[in-house]
């Protein structure tokens, strides 16, 4: 079965969208489906293979962002081979991407050849007001948090592929945000609220988001931890749900 022009019509849809827009997640989800249910020669699998994400990565500028450095994990980082300057700007922040292992330049640095770089909703984690006033404020609908490899905690992010109800048309805005020091007897204990603004009907669809543990990382230096484990929790819409990650303390050493 021949995939190719559909797949094009389908990444034409999404170009210059954001991955947190539900479209052009969507899409994604799709080209992935296509290039596994599909018979293709070697020629479609390697146009096709090249749209679709196989990193996520986090873009740390240099010099303002005339340049830049790709992590793909918090222990494995490299430069663009064929980009020079961040699409990005001076802002550091997640992205989904397509790389290509391309060995190592002339001062030894491991290279990355960039298909594409699509930036994901980067936001700090912010501290608990109580657990009523977050509530207010976060929100207190129900969310899913979906087991993918984009659903990771490294690199002084905790990364979220979640799914919710969506209205017609998303006339109403959806917050997510990440709340810290809810337990004063676990600091490595998170809570994930949505705010849905009452659209809380429609269909189910899922969406990125990346929250900054800035404040994680001060409280394991300070007790002199390099790893820790940290507990995430959910309202669903089947009730309370946890998760635990293991995450490995950002060494902002590494990135000078």
């Amino acid at each position: 079965m021949k995939t190719t022009n559909t797949v094009f019509r389908l990444i034409k849809k999404a170009n210059g969208m954001k991955v947190t827009g539900l479209l052009s997640l969507l899409a994604v989800v799709m080209v992935s489906m296509l290039v596994a249910s599909c018979d293709m020669d070697d020629d479609d699998n390697r146009v096709l293979n090249s749209y679709v994400a196989n990193a996520v990565v986090t873009i740390k500028p240099m010099n303002d962002g005339k340049e830049f450095f790709i992590w793909v994990t918090d222990k494995k980082g490299g430069v663009a081979s064929n980009i020079t300057k961040s699409p990005f700007g001076g802002k550091e922040v997640r992205a989904l991407a397509n790389l290509r292992d391309d060995g190592l330049n002339k001062s030894g640095v491991q290279q990355f050849y960039v298909n594409w770089l699509d930036s994901i909703r980067t936001k700090p984690a912010v501290k608990t007001l109580g657990e009523k006033e977050d509530m207010v404020k976060f929100g207190n609908d129900p969310v899913e948090v979906v087991q993918d490899f984009t659903t990771v905690a490294e690199d002084g992010y905790l990364t979220l592929r979640f799914r919710t109800l969506w209205g017609v048309k998303g006339k109403k805005q959806h917050v997510v945000s990440l709340v810290t020091g809810t337990n004063p007897k676990d600091p490595y204990e998170l809570v994930f609220r949505h705010h849905a603004h009452g659209d809380t009907k429609g269909t189910a669809a899922d969406a990125l988001v990346a929250f900054r543990l800035a404040e994680i990382d001060s409280i394991a230096k300070a007790q002199g931890k390099k790893e820790v484990k940290l507990k995430l929790t959910w309202k669903s819409f089947a009730g309370q749900k946890s998760v635990n990650f293991n995450y490995r303390v950002r060494d902002d050493n590494l990135y000078k």
